[in-house]
């Protein structure tokens, strides 16, 4: 074996007729490393989904991170979000709760000789509320494989990924290399609710030549996507005894037809998709989603209160304060439109995302390598799509001047009941990993 395999933008006279640097010998090795560790990355996956890291409770998982990393050698940063640190950041998110346990953990490999480029390999512990466990057919912290599939909260998104960047770095390992290079290993949090997670990592300091996110994204390199809003809106009524319901004014109702005046700004902004670049073809780009709603206090009492909370995507491109304009502009109107809410407004309170999207430019040297990684790995060419969903992807490239590879396994039933993940694809992306890490980061014989 070489002493270091050369990134291929550093030494091109020695590239192969795809690009790539890595002897092909060297890229099976890896990827049989790979399937050699696959059971132990199974049973590590399965360890990360028994620890429920929802909002708020993310320290247990953010600790066993933590420990993984050490255990590897790696120096490891663990700290909590400080507001104060990013809360002037173009890219931060308004915050509602305590962020005690919003922990962050960084593990960082330096080579001995830095010959390579570095690399982020990133991915979110949180995980988004299960529902009524009666409608899973297993509990959903209590992982279950069937198949192909690998069953629990969080199993796809995203924990199955934070394994994968950990075990491609350890099926480097077994063969006796690591990376020339720097490479931080990031598990953040607060990617479902705000990105603050991957803000404040980038706060701190921590950038690189490229990142990778291994999110839920069925074998696919992520395009584009959109940027989030969330908001809640109040809306105060007026309370009497149901017979004189004539007589008072129901907060209910009322939110509901603020609702319907929402939906007509979500087809307003659907209609403008042939202005961005990469949504033209996207059925529905603009998703509006009105996921929580709270009001009344007695069923025969007209209720004096409602609340709902919602979430809109936007345009990459478009800044979210013009958004958020145009969303209070919309239920100004209809409240001028309305005899009761006309003298009595709703309000409305930014709780969270409040984020730009993002387009990967095509082209990268860095998307470059994991096409010729993909490739070895899948044994077909790389796809990428456009996707009308959130990532911390955003946070390094409009922040970072990084290019960002979202790209991960196949799974079904994320952010629903019995989210699941297949086994094999896990093995197929860690593969690519591997190989792009060895040849982006190039190689050196571990120092025994």
């Amino acid at each position: 074996m070489t002493d270091t395999i050369t990134p291929a933008s550093s030494a091109p006279a020695g590239a192969r007729p795809d690009g790539s640097r890595l002897d092909p010998a060297l890229a099976e090795a890896i990827l049989a490393s790979v399937k050699q560790g696959i059971a132990e990355q199974i049973a590590f996956t399965q360890d990360l989904i028994r620890l429920p890291s929802l909002r708020g409770r993310e320290h247990t998982a953010q600790d066993f991170m933590a420990k993984t990393l050490r255990d590897r050698g790696y120096a490891v940063d663990r700290w909590a979000i400080d507001v104060d640190e990013i809360c002037h950041h173009p890219g931060f998110s308004p915050v509602k709760v305590d962020y005690q346990n919003a922990l962050n953990v960084v593990g960082t490999h330096r080579p001995r000789d830095e010959t390579g480029r570095s690399l982020i390999l990133n991915g979110h512990i949180d995980v988004v509320p299960e529902g009524p466990h009666d409608m899973w057919t297993n509990p959903p912290y209590e992982p279950v494989i069937e198949g192909d599939w690998l069953y629990g909260r969080g199993s796809g998104d995203m924990k199955a990924g934070i394994a994968a960047n950990v075990f491609a770095m350890d099926a480097l390992r077994r063969l006796g290399y690591q990376p020339a290079a720097t490479v931080h290993v990031q598990s953040v949090t607060e990617e479902e609710c705000t990105g603050n997670g991957a803000l404040a990592c980038l706060v701190r300091g921590y950038r690189a030549d490229a990142a990778i996110i291994p999110e839920p994204e069925d074998e696919m390199l992520v395009r584009a996507n959109v940027g989030v809003i969330w908001f809640k809106v109040t809306v105060r009524g007026i309370p009497v005894h149901v017979r004189e319901a004539g007589s008072g004014a129901n907060a209910i109702e009322a939110a509901y037809r603020l609702m319907q005046a929402l939906r007509r700004l979500e087809a307003d902004w659907n209609a403008r998709k042939a202005a961005h670049r990469y949504f033209e073809e996207l059925d529905h780009p603009i998703n509006l989603n009105f996921g929580k709603i709270e009001g009344g206090d007695w069923a025969s009492s007209v209720p004096a209160w409602c609340t709902f909370d919602c979430r809109i995507s936007i345009y990459p491109g478009v800044d979210p304060r013009d958004a958020a304009a145009e969303i209070e502009a919309c239920l100004s109107e209809a409240a001028k439109g309305d005899a009761f809410l006309a003298n009595n407004p709703p309000e409305i309170d930014y709780n969270g995302f409040f984020v730009e999207g993002y387009v990967l430019e095509e082209g990268s040297d860095a998307e470059k390598t994991l096409g010729r990684a993909h490739a070895r790995a899948f044994g077909r060419g790389l796809e990428s799509f456009v996707t009308p969903s959130y990532l911390d992807g955003r946070v390094f490239v409009l922040y970072g001047d990084c290019p960002c590879l979202v790209y991960g396994p196949v799974t079904a039933g994320i952010h629903g009941f019995d989210e699941r993940v297949s086994i094999a694809s896990i093995e197929r992306v860690t593969g690519a990993i591997a190989l792009f890490i060895a040849e982006w980061c190039g190689l050196e014989p571990i120092d025994q």
